[in-house]
């Protein structure tokens, strides 16, 4: 199929951009889809104004610029709309945003007076921009998909996850969210794997610190799959896995997580719990050596991206690679 006559079509209508974020996936998306990453011209002025220009003619064509949110996620963020707004204003057919991170998915309500709803707020800019689509991959909370004004498709990892898994004897394992609030997504792992689910209920203190009060399932002495959207200080994960250790006598624990940020303090909490035998991340973000902690497992997902730019600029489905599809003989 992908040296068929429409993949040779496809080949001449896109164009693949890669703003600074994260040159290796953007290049192993290229690879996928058969193209050549286009070149792109970023450098700062002496005041730290951006200068950004595309190195290729856009016209007519349907441009393809993937940035992930990723620190320094304010600059990412000024990177790509100004590559949207260049693309949009050159006359290209199309122009869409690649984001595997969209770290303002955490930012989804008004839950403090005088705060702004971030999420949907770079979703505007986005648009303002001259983004005409979006793809994105497990946004933290799922309803940040309604906050786009333009087609998004909001993607899901558990193939990677899955064919990783199923290498693993999973007998006496359960699934756990440390999260009720996201134990969607674990079930749904759990689903596909055939294995219980449960959760833990949490309480926010800060941006670093959380209490574990209870876990609602069985997981006594059990080996658990401890499944998050993100990783990025770990303090979530390690007071689950303190939780768990302390009161339900677990010892082994495989930490899932789409993004791996691992900022501050992560990688030497996360090396420090020995009840730990893997992390298992993909590649959404780069993680520099200095951020990846022991036991780290890095899973790709450009060919995930890949695969949804095809269907799209050919008019196929991609509904089976969305976040919360229904599994196949399943409600």
């Amino acid at each position: 199929m992908r040296d068929s006559e429409a993949m040779q079509k496809l080949r001449e209508k896109i164009l693949v951009f890669s703003g600074s974020a994260h040159r290796a996936l953007s290049e192993n998306i290229a690879q996928y889809l058969g193209v050549e990453l286009s070149p792109t011209i970023i450098s700062k002025f002496t005041n730290d104004n951006f200068y950004v220009q595309l190195g290729e003619s856009v016209r007519a064509k349907d441009v393809f610029i993937i940035q992930p949110f990723s620190p320094p996620c304010s600059d990412n963020i000024l990177e790509l709309c100004l590559m949207l707004d260049i693309a949009r204003g050159a006359a290209a057919n199309s122009v869409q945003a690649v984001i595997p991170y969209y770290s303002y998915a955490r930012s989804d309500k008004k839950d403090a007076p005088r705060i702004s709803i971030s999420a949907r707020l770079i979703a505007d800019l986005l648009a303002t921009a001259g983004a005409t689509h979006v793809i994105t991959m497990t946004l933290h909370s799922p309803q940040v998909h309604g906050f786009f004004s333009m087609p998004a498709d909001h993607l899901t990892a558990s193939s990677v996850f899955v064919e990783h898994l199923r290498k693993h004897d999973l007998s006496n394992t359960v699934v756990v969210s440390p999260d009720i609030g996201h134990a969607k997504r674990a079930l749904k792992l759990a689903q596909i794997l055939g294995l219980p689910v449960a959760a833990a209920e949490k309480r926010r203190l800060d941006g670093q610190h959380v209490v574990i009060d209870s876990v609602v399932g069985n997981v006594q002495g059990k080996r658990i799959l401890l499944v998050d959207d993100e990783i990025a200080t770990g303090g979530t994960i390690v007071e689950t896995i303190r939780y768990l250790a302390a009161y339900k006598g677990v010892s082994r624990v495989t930490v899932l997580g789409t993004h791996g940020l691992f900022v501050g303090d992560a990688v030497e909490t996360l090396n420090n719990v020995d009840e730990i035998e893997e992390i298992v991340v993909t590649d959404t973000v780069h993680i520099p050596a200095e951020r990846r902690p022991e036991r780290l497992t890095i899973l790709p997902v450009g060919h995930i991206f890949g695969e949804v730019i095809r269907r799209n600029v050919l008019g196929e489905s991609v509904g089976s690679l969305f976040e919360f599809w229904p599994i196949k003989g399943k409600a």
